[in-house]
């Protein structure tokens, strides 16, 4: 299972991006996703988000 990112929340600032060790986020459409396959749950990403759009 991944990590999941409330694209309405998202704001695009794409701060998790830089946090993810796997390299599982990008960035499509303005908005951060998750490439399940890569996201191995460490949870890295989700204290750098600054509106807690990302939960695990």
């Amino acid at each position: 299972m991944a990590v999941v990112i409330n694209a309405e929340t998202c704001i695009g600032c794409g701060a998790c991006i830089d946090t993810c060790p796997t390299e599982a986020l990008e960035m499509k459409d303005d908005k951060a996703v998750v490439d399940a396959e890569k996201c191995v749950d460490c949870g890295a990403c989700l204290d750098s988000c600054p509106v807690e759009a990302i939960t695990l």
